[in-house]
């Protein structure tokens, strides 16, 4: 499912927000609950560039999954753990402390954690698409 009802109006060619700006929702479905959506700029459900922040809580895990377009992912605060292949493995994850920056590739197996209440921002192209390795995963 696309996020799509987590979609901005239509932005102006420039804009700012502030963290006080942002509006907080609860995580389009194709996330486990617990995490929580703020969209910057665009329409992650649509063609053309999107930027979102992801909140999860500590401990949360993102399954095994994959995207058919890149995924660019800044850590705004707390410790986002990345690693790549289609079986969860702690072992093979690379820490990302606040302010790190990291890409997965279209169609590049991965998987997430978080240490602490954790914000990440992720900018791509759209429509945004998550697709878990395994089925079951997905809630």
């Amino acid at each position: 499912m696309h996020p799509a009802a987590h979609s901005a109006a239509k932005m102006p060619e420039h804009g700012l927000m502030t963290p006080d700006d942002l509006k907080w929702g609860p995580a389009p479905p194709v996330f486990q609950s617990g995490a929580e959506m703020a969209v910057l700029h665009g329409n992650p459900g649509a063609a053309g560039a999107y930027v979102v922040r992801l909140k999860m809580p500590d401990g949360y895990k993102i399954m095994p999954h994959w995207h058919p377009t890149t995924e660019n992912i800044t850590v705004v605060s707390g410790t986002f753990h990345l690693g790549t292949g289609g079986t969860f493995d702690e072992a093979k994850g690379k820490d990302m402390p606040t302010g790190s920056f990291g890409y997965v590739g279209p169609h590049m197996k991965h998987f997430a954690w978080t240490t602490g209440e954790t914000v990440v921002q992720v900018h791509g192209t759209g429509p945004f698409k998550l697709v878990y390795v395994n089925p079951a995963d997905d809630p």
